[in-house]
């Protein structure tokens, strides 16, 4: 081992691992609880708004194109800290945004951000986790989202409701975060003994062939749970303030936050369930889900709007983490960097076309619409993935 794997340690290399993973998706929700205020200061629309969070993901896609793999070949610490470096720059142009365009840039350096992190992260925790353990290695990761996504709906609600610079602090803080995260994602070890040989050269991220059922399969599940997170996030804050009546936003950022403590409890509860066993009961999860959804919308009721975001909230941990387990389970570990930022870039294409699309019939409809038709295609998302995958294990089963 060298100096800096013995300063940090295995068990440690996994929870600094599993911290780039919450960071990702803080800094994706960071943002949700503001755009409101943004609508507000600058006279944006919805479609503008939803902007802010498409692009994200598009840029997330267009770093996962370029750069997929890159982590296979110069180490998970080094693309971890390249990315934690971009998330940082990203949340410091929101924090001193004088208009939208500044916005707009900020976005997209988070998504380098992300892009760079999120792929190389999850396959680190896989690699400094015991053997055998990639299952709980995935519910681990599913929690840390999770944490993630709770920390930014809380904690953004509260000091944007009762602090000063309510478009502002709640960046200056996630900027002291992303630090903290950068230092000791410094002391991981350089290399792991999972990475490809050769040197690196820009391509689309592959799957081996023999992977394919299992990866559309993953992606679907995946899929189906990032859909599900950008309904909430693209949208939540506005249907919390139009639909449900609430102007308090420390009382919206609880109520998206009820997403998030039980995607991770059930992360938690779950952590035994094979991954197939995770996308049946998520498919079930996200169809009543969808159902609540729709009915808090036409009944304007907050109660039915907690309860389906208690249940979105357990069908996005159960999709990602079962989508996420198949790939765990049977990527080549010399190639999982890249098989993981490919099924990350199937997932935040599929998302960023999906909340621009919501915002746009936001925009030119209603927003009651755009929820209806959301939930419709979530539903539809959810029941290809769940017939996908038990036709995937009648086929393992077959050929066993």
């Amino acid at each position: 081992m060298t100096g800096i794997t013995m300063i940090l340690g295995q068990r440690a290399s996994f929870w600094v691992a599993a911290a780039v993973v919450a960071h990702t998706i803080w800094t994706s929700a960071a943002p949700a609880m503001t755009y409101p205020l943004y609508a507000v200061e600058w006279g944006l629309n919805t479609t503008q708004t939803a902007t802010i969070f498409a692009i994200y993901p598009i840029v997330v896609v267009g770093m996962l194109i370029c750069f997929g793999d890159i982590s296979d070949y110069i180490g998970r610490r080094t693309t971890m800290l390249l990315g934690l470096a971009a998330s940082f720059l990203g949340v410091l142009l929101f924090a001193v945004a004088p208009d939208l365009w500044w916005i707009y840039i900020g976005r997209a350096f988070m998504g380098v951000g992300v892009g760079l992190s999120a792929g190389p992260a999850t396959a680190a925790m896989v690699e400094f986790s015991a053997a055998g353990q990639a299952g709980k290695a995935s519910a681990i990761a599913t929690v840390a989202q999770s944490a993630g996504l709770a920390l930014a709906t809380l904690i953004g609600g509260a000091l944007i409701e009762y602090a000063p610079l309510p478009t502002r602090l709640n960046f200056w803080l996630l900027l002291v975060i992303i630090a903290l995260i950068f230092s000791a994602a410094w002391f991981l070890p350089g290399h792991t003994s999972a990475e490809a040989k050769g040197r690196w050269r820009p391509k689309t991220p592959s799957i081996p062939r023999e992977l394919i059922p299992v990866f559309i399969s993953s992606a679907a599940a995946v899929v189906s749970a990032y859909a599900i997170g950008a309904l909430g996030l693209s949208l939540g804050a506005q249907i919390a303030r139009d639909l449900i009546g609430s102007g308090n936003v420390m009382l919206n950022g609880a109520t998206l936050a009820v997403f998030a403590v039980a995607s991770g409890a059930t992360g938690l509860v779950a952590k035994g369930l094979t991954s197939r066993s995770a996308i049946a009961l998520g498919v079930a999860a996200s169809a009543c889900g969808m159902g609540l959804l729709a009915w808090s919308v036409a009944e304007h009721s907050l109660v039915i709007f907690l309860a389906f975001l208690l249940m979105a909230g357990m069908a996005y941990c159960l999709m990602f983490m079962g989508g996420l387990g198949l790939i765990n389970m049977f990527a080549p570990s010399h190639h999982r960097g890249g098989t993981l930022s490919a099924l990350y870039l199937v997932a935040y294409l599929i998302q960023g076309g999906f909340a621009l699309t919501l915002g746009s019939v936001a925009t030119h409809w209603n927003l009651a619409t755009a929820i209806d038709a959301g939930a419709v295609v979530i539903l539809l998302v959810s029941l290809f993935t769940g017939v996908f995958s038990t036709l995937l294990g009648t086929r393992a089963r077959a050929m066993a």
